[in-house]
């Protein structure tokens, strides 16, 4: 039987604001455990929570970033369930009228060896509070609670079950991580839970319209995990529906080291939550000249600077596309070109997608720390545009550079003249190696003079070799075409 997957993710995005969502409590990660938690966040008798103005400032910006409806009016309500690190015995969520509504995300990922795009829905994104965290190591056999993340704020952003495929899921993750960074609502950390990601995974035969039975796979904290788990989930339920089980509903856990899912819990519906509107919290109103004022702080967003780089700088989509999935890359290539010019924004694309990509990852650095910076690649870029230097000799300035971890700006003219890598320009050189190349190859002239073009391939090459690769190439090929034609 052929089956389609089915999947819808849930992030939970800690929000950059100054303090917690209902109280003044502050939010540094690593803090000594239970210093941060104030009596609101105790919910210690006679306290009102207070809400964040910060968080609903962030909520509306990722609402308008996505085109997605920001409801003029939301309501807060109490997610009933006893944990011991929920003091409350609930949850602050939002239920049935959330802050953002709708919108869609668009992104770019690999598949078949294939650059596509794909665009997913979202369902909503609301505002809610963090539980505390259960600590079960070094504590004798038991358990302790932290409460210093108890209160702190999240944004929660539904996915539409529209995802097929464990790629397509971290492609997705891997941009919406980037546009909460790009907006500046999210630190995106993940290492310290700051973007967190709940997979939604079912399996239905191919042509059936109805949903097969989901299971959740909860705090998914790295892109890997996340497609590990999905794949271990979904071969867990083709196996058990093809051996006659029934897969049930319930939120499992992913563990690396065994790669397997291992249920947690049956999963609750909404009615096993008794939501019900927090009578300690009025709705939350937004009007039109709340929306406007954050409109107006908002950063270029990732689509509108994609159609700015196509049709201002000529680049192709998927270039386009590629550049501006982070926000760190498309910064620095608009640095780059404003240094090198628009005539050199192409180029600037390439090395940014190849060898600065490549080197970035290798080392294991944020590109906005990285050794070269845009003025340094622009330099370079120019030395290529002006034939002072070949690609293949820019590779070895680029490394140079990277190596020497210089600011100057005048770093590239430097190792281009201690490594002598200036290529050669001079007619007068260049003539004197055609003629000896013409004269040691007449075979291969003969065969040019002849009709076979592809021969002067071969005389290119030996021209090359005898200026030691520093002839510049298309002054060559111009010397040796015109030298045959005569």
């Amino acid at each position: 039987m052929q089956w389609e997957v089915v999947i819808g993710l849930e992030n939970h995005v800690q929000l950059t604001t100054d303090s917690k969502i209902f109280s003044g409590s502050p939010i540094k990660y690593g803090a000594e455990a239970n210093t941060q938690a104030s009596p609101v966040d105790l919910a210690l008798p006679g306290v009102l929570p207070v809400m964040n103005k910060q968080a609903v400032d962030r909520a509306i910006r990722f609402g308008l970033a996505v085109g997605a409806t920001v409801a003029p009016h939301s309501v807060f309500a109490r997610k009933n369930y006893f944990y011991p690190d929920s003091p409350k015995g609930y949850q602050i969520s939002q239920f049935e009228d959330p802050v953002v509504i709708g919108g869609a995300l668009t992104f770019g990922y690999e598949k078949d060896g294939q650059f596509v795009t794909r665009t997913v829905n979202l369902t909503r994104a609301h505002l809610e509070e963090d539980a505390g965290k259960s600590l079960h190591e070094d504590y004798a056999g038991m358990s302790g609670i932290d409460l210093n993340r108890a209160g702190t704020p999240l944004l929660e952003i539904v996915s539409e079950p529209e995802i097929r495929s464990a790629a397509e899921a971290v492609a997705y993750a891997k941009a919406l991580h980037s546009l909460v960074m790009w907006l500046g609502v999210c630190d995106g950390n993940m290492q310290e839970g700051s973007f967190r990601c709940d997979v939604n995974v079912s399996v239905r035969p191919v042509g059936q319209k109805e949903f097969g039975t989901r299971c959740e796979i909860k705090n998914l904290n790295s892109f890997r995990f996340i497609e590990e788990a999905v794949h271990v989930e979904v071969r867990r339920q083709i196996e058990l529906i093809e051996d006659g089980g029934k897969v049930v509903q319930a939120t499992r856990l992913y563990d690396p080291d065994r790669k397997e899912t291992r249920e947690m819990r049956s999963k609750e519906d909404a009615q096993d939550y008794r939501y019900f509107p927090d009578p300690d919290l009025p709705p939350l109103v937004i009007s039109p000249e709340w929306i406007a004022r954050v409109k107006a702080d908002m950063p270029e967003l990732p689509a509108a600077m994609r159609a700015r780089f196509i049709s201002e700088y000529a680049l192709p989509d998927y270039d386009a596309l590629v550049l501006t999935q982070s926000k760190a890359m498309a910064t620095y290539f608009v640095a780059v070109v404003d240094k090198a010019g628009k005539d050199n924004a192409k180029a600037a694309a390439n090395w940014l997608m190849g060898d600065v990509a490549s080197t970035v990852n290798r080392e294991g650095v944020d590109l906005d720390a990285a050794p070269v910076s845009p003025a340094q690649l622009a330099a370079m870029l120019k030395r290529i545009a002006d034939g002072t230097i070949s690609n293949k000799a820019a590779k070895e300035v680029f490394a140079g550079m990277w190596e020497a971890k210089s600011a100057d700006e005048h770093l590239v003219d430097t190792i281009i003249d201690a490594k002598g890598l200036k290529q050669i320009s001079d007619t007068g050189a260049l003539e004197a190696i055609v003629d000896e190349v013409l004269a040691a190859n007449a075979k291969s002239v003969e065969q040019y003079r002849a009709g076979k073009e592809a021969a002067i391939n071969a005389l290119i090459g030996q021209a090359m070799k005898a200026s030691k690769g520093k002839a510049n190439p298309a002054q060559l090929t111009e010397l040796l075409k015109a030298k045959l034609a005569g």
